[in-house]
């Protein structure tokens, strides 16, 4: 990594994500000496990269600041040299997404981004791209820090750094940030005056909290969650309240996805619902990105509008850059990150990644112990994390056997014959994004398998358009 006239990378550069992203880089300009910001994507999302491209051009310039911005398919020349690398991808776009909720909703069970069948496919799209990446990286730009932010995230960082072999990398999700961002005021706190400790996997963590004179707060927040406070749950995630003798026994703070599996029957109901009506939370962010990039194509807007945190993943963009200028400038930065057990949480084991508190500098993340956990909780993290596994060995052998293993293990997908007739039934409609199971994909088209949902079947049609 140099020590000046830094060239940034961003892969997923046609993301609506991009212009938090260029607004994270502005804020801390005297924090990163950037000389050239390059934007990344495939053809299939040419059309929003321009669009990006172009309002990332007009935000540096009304900064007053001299950046490069370049805009390229050309994933080499972009990553040659580079200095930080980050990654807000989404293999099979937005069109993906809806299949990943819509075919496992046509069964009766949950849809959702990361959770379920729907996490699990986009795992099994995404490990073989990222460990390509990884792959031009060591060729290209050995010494770089890639900053992961495509989801499943934790799932990611971990086939990069066991598959990959590549060390220089930290994982981030928005969820804790939201935590931080607002629980603090519903106890009358800034978020300098309490130390936070976060301890799981993405998407699948717990926090304590304590205050400046070291009392464990962790309580007090719990009890505002039942007054009604905000405490920061994502745009995405349907508002289902925790049954509080659960966290009063607990004494943690769940992470918002937890509402998937500790209140399981609601929250398929309201999937359903919303498949049933209004449609799936794709079908309704493909509006929302569609609002976007009309107000993006406005020669005037030079700015983040503010109807980009009605996206379910706000801030995300802006966490990878204080991680990035953490690293470069050895800040130390409490952070909370995809990274290397090494001890933090001692009911997994060293080499897996986590989800903990950090420090985060020039030598990367520094988890933070958390201590074991209780039975019921360590039961849980040693389920997902072992499913992770298996979901990541999966992705990258294409064993059929192994994906299936991860369907019968996952907690939100009931085991028997109409699960595995799911999963071959998303593997057929997956199959552009599946080379890895191309063979086993061949042999169910062959016995008669297709997509059964009238939307997914015909949503490949709409790829490319904005």
């Amino acid at each position: 990594m140099s020590r000046g006239a830094l060239k940034m990378v961003t892969i997923g550069g046609g993301s609506s994500y991009t212009p938090e992203l260029i607004e994270g880089y502005i804020k801390r300009k005297k924090q990163l000496p950037i000389k050239e910001i390059w934007l990344v994507d495939i053809p299939d999302g040419e059309k929003k990269l321009a669009i990006t491209g172009a309002m990332a051009k007009r935000m540096v310039k009304s900064a007053g600041l001299d950046w490069e911005v370049h805009t390229t398919l050309n994933r080499s020349a972009a990553l040659k040299n580079a200095d930080f690398v980050s990654t807000q991808f989404r293999v099979g776009l937005l069109e993906a997404r809806v299949k990943d909720e819509r075919i496992p909703g046509s069964y009766g069970f949950l849809g959702q981004e990361t959770n379920g069948a729907g996490g699990i496919f986009k795992a099994f799209r995404t490990v073989p791209v990222i460990l390509d990446i990884v792959k031009d990286m060591k060729k290209l730009c050995p010494n770089a820090w890639l900053i992961n932010f495509t989801n499943p995230s934790g799932m990611i960082t971990e086939a990069i750094r066991t598959w990959g072999k590549w060390d220089r990398v930290i994982g981030l999700c928005n969820v804790p940030v939201m935590a931080m961002m607002n629980e603090p005021a519903t106890i009358g706190k800034r978020l300098d005056e309490l130390t936070y400790k976060f301890a799981g996997i993405d998407h699948f963590h717990w926090h304590r909290v304590w205050d400046n004179t070291g009392r464990e707060v962790t309580m007090d927040i719990i009890n505002k969650i039942y007054d009604g406070s905000d405490v920061g749950l994502p745009k995405n995630i349907f508002d289902v309240k925790f049954f509080r003798e659960q966290l009063q026994q607990m004494k943690m703070i769940p992470c918002g996805y937890h509402r998937y599996y500790y209140r399981e029957q609601e929250m398929l109901s309201h999937s359903l619902e919303e498949f049933n009506d209004i449609g799936t939370r794709a079908q309704q962010v493909m509006q929302i990105e569609h609002e976007l990039f009309a107000l993006y194509q406005d020669t005037n807007l030079d700015h983040k509008p503010k109807q980009l945190a009605e996206r379910g993943g706000a801030h995300y963009s802006d966490a990878a850059c204080e991680a990035i200028a953490s690293i470069y400038n050895d800040k130390r930065t409490h952070m909370v990150v995809s990274t290397m057990n090494n001890g933090s949480i001692p009911d997994l084991p060293d080499d897996h990644v986590v989800e903990v508190s950090a420090r985060v500098g020039a030598t990367g993340a520094i988890p933070l112990a958390f201590g074991p956990l209780q039975p019921a909780e360590r039961g849980w993290l040693q389920l997902m994390k072992n499913m992770e596994l298996v979901i990541d060995e999966a992705a990258v052998t294409g064993d059929y056997g192994l994906a299936l293993q991860a369907f019968i293990m996952n907690p939100l997908i009931p085991s028997g014959q109409k699960s595995k007739n799911l999963l071959d039934e998303m593997l057929v409609a997956n199959k552009r994004y599946l080379p890895q199971f191309s063979n086993k994909i061949a042999e169910l088209e062959s016995a008669g398998v297709k997509v059964q949902d009238q939307i997914a079947a015909t949503i490949d049609e709409h790829i490319g358009q904005i």
